[in-house]
Formats: structure tokens, C-alpha cells, sequence
């Protein structure tokens, strides 16, 4: 799996609803408890900087408080623009799929690292769609790699406090269905 190119096909699907956010739905509840859409949109544009940061060998200690707080300023589109062109940039250097990344919960492999990666950019595009009242089908083939990527991490995924409590679905539904009911979502 080239998670490289899966990340940028990631980041051009959220980029396309974060820059179909209207200017009155900035405050709207999302899936995400306790996240309005600006906090959401934040959080994506933050987990981008943070990559940006991190997977070329930074740490925590040496960002410090620098991405606390609003990264968005008066353009988010830009704000993610901006971030995901970075994020991207990360990821892309040779070396960095195999590179440890010092993350809150690792070191992990830089692969390792972008697969969540991918999966957080996703999930949160279709949370950003859905409180936005815009289109929330996503890509088969970005649900199809966030599915393999997270199947042998589920327990961990599940267990970090990071997605929510699995909702129960027919046997029958649909990859995407399966998916965001894994991370908590109805569809």
C-alpha cells in the first residue's frame, strides 16, 4: 500500500469539504462530541502541522505549546491548505514510512503514523460533511485502505479514546458503513 499517495488522496477528498463549509456553519455540532466545526476543522489542520513536525523526526517537547490553539485563523481553506501540503510534503521524504515517529503514543513507524493518519483525515472529513449538510459518501478506495489499515489495530484504535464506541451493524452494509461504525459512527 503506497500510504504516501493514500494520505494525499485523503487530503484532497477532506480538503474539498472543509472549503464547502459555508460561513454559518462554523458552529455546528459534529459527530465528534464536544467539537463544533471550527474545533474539528482545527484539530484536522493541527494533525497535519503536527505530522509536518513530527515525522521528519521532531518531538513533542521541541513543538511545545506551538500548535495549542487556533491554526486557522480568518481562512480555514487556506489553513488547510497550508497544512496539508506540509503534512503531505512529511510523509513523501524518502525514508519517512520507516523512520520512527516519537507520537504521544509511540515511537511508532512512520507507517504506522500515516495510516492513522489517513484514517483521522477521513473520518473527520466524513464528521465535517455530516455536520455541514454536505455529500458524506467517501471515496471506495480511501474506505477500502482506512478498512486494511485499521482491521489489525481495531482493539488498539477502539481503545484509544481517539474514535468512538462501535456502533452495531448488519453483517450486510456497506465497507463505508462498516467502517465509520467501527470508529463510532452512524452513517
Amino acid at each position: 500500500m503506497d500510504l504516501p499517495a493514500i494520505h494525499e488522496q485523503a487530503l484532497a477528498a477532506t480538503r474539498e469539504v472543509v472549503a464547502g463549509i459555508d460561513d454559518d456553519a462554523w458552529s455546528s455540532p459534529t459527530p465528534c462530541a464536544d467539537y463544533d466545526v471550527r474545533t474539528l476543522t482545527n484539530h484536522v489542520v493541527g494533525g497535519n502541522l503536527w505530522v509536518a513536525e513530527l515525522a521528519p523526526g521532531g518531538t513533542i517537547e521541541a513543538v511545545g505549546d506551538r500548535l495549542d490553539g487556533d491554526v486557522l485563523g480568518d481562512d480555514a481553506t487556506a489553513a488547510y491548505d497550508q497544512s496539508a501540503k506540509a503534512a503531505a510534503a512529511a510523509f513523501n521524504t524518502e525514508g519517512a514510512m520507516d523512520r520512527p515517529v516519537a507520537v504521544s503514543y509511540g515511537p511508532v513507524p512512520g507507517s504506522m503514523y500515516a495510516g492513522h493518519r489517513i484514517i483521522d483525515v477521513v473520518v473527520h472529513g466524513w464528521d465535517l460533511a455530516k455536520a455541514t449538510g454536505q455529500d458524506t459518501t467517501l471515496d471506495p478506495g480511501l474506505v477500502q485502505a482506512c478498512s486494511e489499515i485499521l482491521e489489525p489495530q481495531i482493539a488498539l484504535l477502539q481503545g484509544s479514546g481517539m474514535f468512538g464506541t462501535p456502533v452495531s451493524v448488519p453483517d450486510d452494509a456497506d465497507p463505508q458503513t462498516k467502517l465509520l461504525a467501527a470508529l463510532g459512527r452512524q452513517a
